[in-house]
């Protein structure tokens, strides 16, 4: 009899766990329901810095406070990022207070330099993430690649690692195929580290090119996407252990005049869980003031680590899956440049928030924006 009821018990914990785990794996794609907005104004000023550029934001949830990196090169003022606080009031973004400003330091202890007086010493921030384990931050920087008659620049992309005083700490090391080169191989200008984020322990960094390597094909267009790839970083060593395929959509309008500058790619990634990512795709077209930003469910889980392979044409591997939680489009409102996301505060409803900011480059014509969400699971 004993026997027979352990057999039942047994066959039934076998079966809670089947259930846990389908329910897991079966898990539905969350969604996102816009519940404020708010604009920072062109030409805000803190502590005798210009407010703009802002293409990253992180949150500590301890101390209830954000970073945001800016992308100035060192043109306006310093590279730098600052901190601040985001004041909700009944799940409503009510303003947003700078804290502080603190500059990037290179590896020398300096500040970096100007990009339009000294070029190679300057640093293009892209993206920002606080790590609770060790209090520290980690940001990318986006290189550069100028190749003309008159001029060649190549910068390297980087991933640096920083105190809280922007003090440099390290960097990660880089693949081959993240180095800037003279000849059509490698990153194209404008198109390298993007959007980095850290995994739920802190152990990993997924990190993200904005668009396709040139040994990988060409950039999407308005007719068919590209293929870009996610690198992970091991956070203790710094080195580079996978790299996955991900296919960008095609370009989303057609620019004006036909044949002008348009661009899709990843702007900013967030981990979600395990093997899972939040991919931001921003496209933009001459002739059009709105970007169309779609937000996917990115999955790695069945994509194949191609590290080892020298291009992504033809593949003949599983690539990142995804699924659409959200096109920018579809809220009714003007969105303009997003360039990072966060998860936030938990709202009153007691889900999790999520905030999206838009790096506006410093220019008149386009706006800094917060979006808040409610991230419906």
């Amino acid at each position: 009899m004993r026997k027979f009821l352990f057999l039942v018990v047994l066959q039934a914990v076998l079966l809670s766990c089947s259930n846990l785990k389908q329910t897991v794996e079966n898990k539905p794609t969350p969604s996102l329901k816009l519940v404020s907005s708010l604009e920072i104004p062109f030409n805000e000023t803190f502590q005798d810095t210009r407010v703009g550029g802002l293409s990253g934001i992180d949150y500590d949830v301890k101390q209830d406070l954000y970073y945001l990196i800016c992308d100035d090169r060192s043109m306006f003022n310093d590279s730098r990022f600052y901190t601040a606080e985001i004041r909700l009031i009944e799940n409503k973004l009510e303003s947003i207070n700078f804290q502080s400003v603190t500059t990037l330091k290179n590896e020398t202890g300096k500040s970096y330099g100007n990009w339009n007086t000294n070029p190679i010493t300057a640093a293009d921030p892209e993206d920002i993430r606080f790590n609770p384990k060790t209090n520290s931050l980690v940001w990318s920087s986006e290189g550069a690649r100028v190749v003309t008659a008159d001029k060649l620049i190549l910068q390297n992309p980087a991933i640096n690692f920083m105190d809280l005083k922007g003090n440099f700490t390290g960097k990660a090391k880089l693949p081959e195929n993240l180095k800037m080169q003279k000849q059509e191989k490698g990153p194209r200008n404008n198109g390298t580290l993007e959007g980095i984020t850290f995994d739920a322990k802190f152990k990993n960094i997924y990190a993200n090119i904005e668009e396709p390597l040139f040994e990988d094909g060409s950039s999407a267009n308005t007719t068919k996407g590209a293929f870009i790839r996610f690198y992970q970083f091991n956070a203790k060593t710094k080195k580079n252990t996978a790299q996955y395929g991900y296919q960008l959509e095609p370009i989303a309008r057609e620019p004006n005049p036909k044949g002008a500058f348009a661009v899709n790619g990843v702007s900013a990634i967030q981990y979600y869980g395990k093997n899972q990512l939040l991919v931001v795709e921003r496209s933009y077209s001459t002739g059009m003031q709105a970007c169309t930003v779609k937000v996917f469910l990115c999955n790695l889980k069945k994509a194949n680590d191609v590290k080892k392979h020298p291009s992504l044409k033809n593949h003949n591997f599983e690539v990142a899956t995804k699924k659409l939680v959200l096109n920018m489009d579809d809220l009714g409102i003007f969105i303009d440049n997003i360039e990072g996301l966060t998860f936030g505060p938990k709202l009153a409803n007691g889900h999790q928030s999520i905030i999206f900011i838009s790096d506006n480059n410093f220019s008149d014509k386009q706006k800094t924006q917060l979006l808040l969400f409610d991230f419906i699971e």
